[in-house]
């Protein structure tokens, strides 16, 4: 799986994002990932809507591609603080 792929999916999905995938348990695990993503699209929204909104996202590849997805998301203001 080519995660600058779902970097540039994601990104293309939320206004201004900045998203960093990663390999949760090594480069050996394809379908344990780890993310960063930072979008103003999460402002006012809870830590549970902010993380649908990138599920939705990634679409049929959360059940297809992926099988666990370690999740951090971030407004701006709190990613540069």
């Amino acid at each position: 799986m080519d995660l600058t792929e779902l970097e540039a999916l994601v990104e293309s999905e939320l206004p201004d994002a900045t998203v960093e995938f990663s390999r949760a348990r090594g480069p050996e695990d394809d379908d344990h990932l780890a993310a960063t993503v930072v979008s103003s699209a999460f402002e006012g929204e809870s830590l549970v809507n902010q993380h649908q909104l990138v599920y939705d996202a990634l679409g049929d590849r959360m059940t297809t591609d992926i099988h666990a997805l370690e999740l951090k998301t971030y407004t701006p203001d709190e990613y540069d603080s």
